[in-house]
């Protein structure tokens, strides 16, 4: 679905990021036959809830994560590791700096589908790009290792449409293990919902309805029921700088994305940036 999402974003004469690897993963996938790649394949436009805003709103998120990356990279960073990588194509289309390695980690069957359809292309990684076959809810840390990740670096991290769907105990190891393999001027970069539970108009809204009825993709089931642990507060006091951020901050920034509506689906999701480093920390939220 975000694939999907990205490979119409593509076409768009003001995309807020291109990916022009996306809409071959889709077709790749047999479950996904007639599903929109391009804009003229979604009849209402930014109207339609689905291909539209939801669409959207994945495209802000891979444009502001994106730009995040190539600031810490641009500013010496030479470890970047995607944390359930999925379908993430950005070590094959982003402009990597020299000496920079990008570690993907994801499911096994995950990470040889994607292999399969990147192979098929011909396509090359624009800079070092290594695999890792793990299990996130379980112990992955010395697969990263041994794969050739040093923990003594400063490293970027992104956890881009992952924690919402991991167990709230899952959660807590993952960022026991980010903080535990951080080096001074590590960051991570993570998306959450701030809600204990949606109302029952926001699960009925028609981003919701919409993925469930046309596409089979009921949102809400995937998402993990347990009261979620406050991981911004977490690190801050681990002495990460923290900073919170709603998507609407970068609709309104970029003059492209969604913005709020009444009942919105989208209005319990903020992304996360925390870096280490010394000095007094701090946390915000906007």
């Amino acid at each position: 679905m975000v694939a999907a999402a990205r490979a119409v974003e593509t076409g768009r004469p003001d995309a807020l990021a291109r990916d022009t690897y996306a809409e071959h993963f889709v077709r790749a996938a047999s479950a996904c036959a007639g599903w929109p790649v391009r804009p003229e394949e979604v009849a209402d436009g930014e109207a339609d809830p689905l291909w539209g805003r939801l669409g959207r709103y994945f495209a802000l998120r891979t444009r502001v994560f994106d730009d995040h990356l190539l600031r810490r990279t641009g500013a010496g960073v030479r470890q970047v590791v995607l944390l359930g990588a999925g379908l993430d194509a950005r070590a094959y289309r982003l402009p990597w700096p020299p000496e920079c390695t990008v570690f993907e980690i994801d499911q096994p069957e995950v990470l040889a589908f994607k292999q399969r359809t990147l192979d098929r292309l011909g396509a090359s990684p624009r800079t070092h790009r290594v695999t890792v076959a793990a299990d996130l809810r379980h112990d992955w840390a010395e697969a990263l290792v041994t794969a050739g990740f040093d923990p003594a670096r400063p490293t970027a991290w992104l956890a881009e449409g992952l924690l919402l769907y991991l167990p709230s105990a899952a959660e807590s190891r993952l960022i026991d293990t980010i903080d535990a393999h951080s080096a001074r001027e590590s960051s991570l970069t993570y998306e959450v919902k701030f809600i204990k539970a949606e109302s029952a108009a926001v699960r009925t809204s028609p981003v919701y309805v919409a993925a469930r009825e046309r596409i089979g993709v009921d949102l809400l089931a995937l998402f993990d029921a347990d009261p979620r642990p406050d991981s911004a507060t977490d690190l801050t006091e681990r002495g990460w700088r923290t900073a919170v951020r709603t998507p609407f901050h970068y609709s309104r920034r970029l003059g492209r994305g969604p913005r709020p509506e009444p009942n919105d689906a989208l209005a319990a999701n903020h992304w996360v940036f925390a870096t280490r480093s010394s000095g007094t920390t701090r946390s915000t939220q906007s």
